[in-house]
């Protein structure tokens, strides 16, 4: 992720949040650690505070974070893939909010969450891309998107950091990659 962030220039014309799986007792400061990283200033945002081009938002830990037209949402609702904060509500969020302009990126991890956030953006007219599996730390959340949604593309960290920033400017973008199937998926 460091090296995603560290691609983002500073003028970039997005809105960008993260969900990092995190409980209420983490005590890490992602916000302090990934700005070490990011050309853009990294933040937590408050409930209802206003989004802002060129920002990153992490999700707090232990809450939920949604975006809505120009506001970040915070919540402690329940807890989804039995994680607080969760990247489907991100990802649902942002594709009822900003649809077609809305780029999704499932990256390493466990479990199931952002896959059915990505299936949301795709029918919004969004793009789904995530970290190619044979890359990731943990394989089963990028894994999972690709058998249940028809991620655009599966590409590598060096990759995506390539691609995001191109995508935020609104070039067209040439993605070659292999089919974005897990081998052995349906």
């Amino acid at each position: 992720m460091c090296n995603l962030l560290s691609k983002l220039t500073p003028n970039l014309p997005a809105i960008v949040g993260i969900v990092i799986h995190r409980g209420a007792l983490s005590q890490a400061n992602w916000a302090v650690t990934l700005g070490r990283y990011a050309n853009l200033p990294v933040v937590e945002p408050a409930h209802l505070q206003k989004l802002t081009h060129g920002i990153v938002y992490i999700a707090p830990s232990d809450m939920h974070m949604t975006f809505g037209l120009d506001r970040a949402l915070l919540d402690q609702s329940t807890k989804q893939h039995f994680t607080r904060p969760a990247v489907d509500p991100l990802f649902s969020s942002a594709a009822r909010a900003y649809g077609k302009r809305v780029v999704g990126v499932v990256l390493t991890g466990g479990g199931h969450d952002g896959a059915q956030g990505l299936l949301d953006i795709t029918a919004a007219g969004g793009i789904s891309l995530v970290q190619k599996p044979a890359e990731a730390e943990v394989t089963s959340m990028p894994e999972h998107a690709l058998i249940h949604d028809h991620v655009h593309a599966a590409l590598t960290l060096h990759a995506l950091a390539e691609v995001l920033p191109r995508l935020a400017l609104g070039d067209e973008v040439e993605i070659s990659a292999e089919p974005a199937r897990p081998t052995g998926a349906a």
